[in-house]
């Protein structure tokens, strides 16, 4: 029975590095997208206000209308029964039936007075409300075209990275199966606690990627041996050297490239 390969170091750490540019690749995507769908849902809230907002001004000035009808058949009341009781008079027996009369007739006349005020003021609020509307209308329009063109873009976008991210997914599973499960772990673990998922990084100018912190010399010799897998003291991050970085970024470009 052939025996099983044994996995160098070295392997172990192209393997890892691959891992990271795959996973950095999807989130490159993600980002890509990152802030589209949050407008998109914003977009759609304000529209979704300022449709409400339409509508309750709309059903004001319905309200404002039956309140005008409502006084404007007061005010026909108020003549009808002006009328009648000018009619009264002419056959009243007394002075207290005329002066009666008199003073139901001056009623209807403060009401009918009463009604047409409020009516120009209910005329004032229509106009305001038309202005309101108007404006309401214009914002309306003016965010539904931000919306349909946002979606427009998001909808390209994931048209054009959905197929590359799926692709890429199924490939950082693979390349997870590759690799012996407590590394993946590890990884994982890493991708997690430190900015930009960051969790295998070379050495750059002397110091990790994305760390300002240096690398004594010593350590940056062990690293570019491979022959240990060795972690940055600071962020925990597992180190690779930047010769053996700019390798598999070249052959991931590549595979990148044909997804």
């Amino acid at each position: 029975m052939a025996k099983k390969k044994e996995v160098s170091v070295e392997e172990r750490l192209r393997a890892l590095y691959d891992l990271q540019l795959i996973d950095s690749r999807v989130d490159e995507i993600r980002n890509v997208r990152g802030e589209l769908p949050l407008e998109v849902r914003d977009l759609e809230d304000e529209v979704e206000g300022l449709n409400t907002r339409f509508q309750k001004l709309n059903d004001s000035l319905t309200d404002i209308d039956e309140q005008i009808k409502s006084k404007k058949n007061l005010i026909e009341e108020a003549k009808a029964l002006i009328k009648k009781y000018t009619e009264q008079q002419k056959n009243v027996r007394n002075n207290r039936e005329f002066n009666s009369l008199s003073k139901e007739t001056e009623f209807q006349e403060l009401e009918i007075q009463l009604a047409e005020k409020h009516i120009k003021e209910f005329k004032v609020q229509i106009e305001q409300k038309d202005e309101v509307i108007s404006q309401t209308k214009l914002k309306l329009k003016e965010r539904q075209d931000h919306l349909k063109h946002k979606k427009s873009e998001l909808d390209a976008i994931l048209a054009e990275t959905e197929k590359e991210e799926q692709a890429l997914l199924k490939k950082s599973d693979d390349y997870k199966k590759s690799i012996e499960e407590r590394l993946v772990v590890a990884y994982d673990r890493i991708r997690v606690n430190v900015k930009n998922g960051l969790a295998v990084v070379p050495i750059e100018r002397g110091a990790s990627g994305g760390s300002f912190f240096t690398i004594p010399p010593q350590v940056q010799a062990e690293i570019a041996s491979r022959k240990k897998i060795i972690t940055d003291e600071h962020s925990g991050r597992i180190l690779v050297d930047e010769a053996l970085a700019t390798e598999q970024k070249a052959k991931m470009e590549k595979m990148f490239a044909k997804l």
